[in-house]
């Protein structure tokens, strides 16, 4: 068994990397402590949540770097992370993550610009006279 697991989310524009190592449940992001990371409970809980589900919060240290994209994003990136790594360590996992679809990506994304319009889908105001 490797004593380090190195795995990558992703969601509109954020990324995350996820290193996951034996250790006592600390989780560091971005050199910040995870709860002035993310303030509100409810982003703690989506990017736990793969440790959550198997009971696995207290088994594992994580150092994430995240960027890109809002804090949304960035807590449902660390998640498709986490729950990459832990098939890397246990495939047995697996059925249970992505049946709840921890390991599946995101794949909506800002649809982009197009020229002589105003938006993606909006147009320039028509002028009859």
């Amino acid at each position: 068994m490797a004593d380090e697991y190195i795995d990558t989310g992703r969601r509109k524009t954020a990324v995350a990397s996820v290193r996951m190592r034996k250790g006592t449940g600390k989780v560091d992001v971005n050199g910040r402590e995870f709860k002035d990371y993310f303030p509100l409970e409810l982003q703690r809980a989506t990017a736990m949540a793969p440790l959550t589900q198997n009971n696995l919060e207290k088994e594992f240290d994580l150092v994430i770097r995240v960027k890109g994209g809002g804090i949304e994003g960035q807590a449902t990136a660390i998640r498709l992370g986490i729950a990459r790594v832990l098939v890397q360590l246990n495939q047995d996992l697996r059925h249970g993550l992505k049946e709840v679809g921890y390991l599946t990506r995101d794949s909506r994304m800002k649809e982009r610009k197009k020229y002589g319009q105003k938006g993606a889908r909006k147009r320039f105001q028509f002028s009859k006279r």
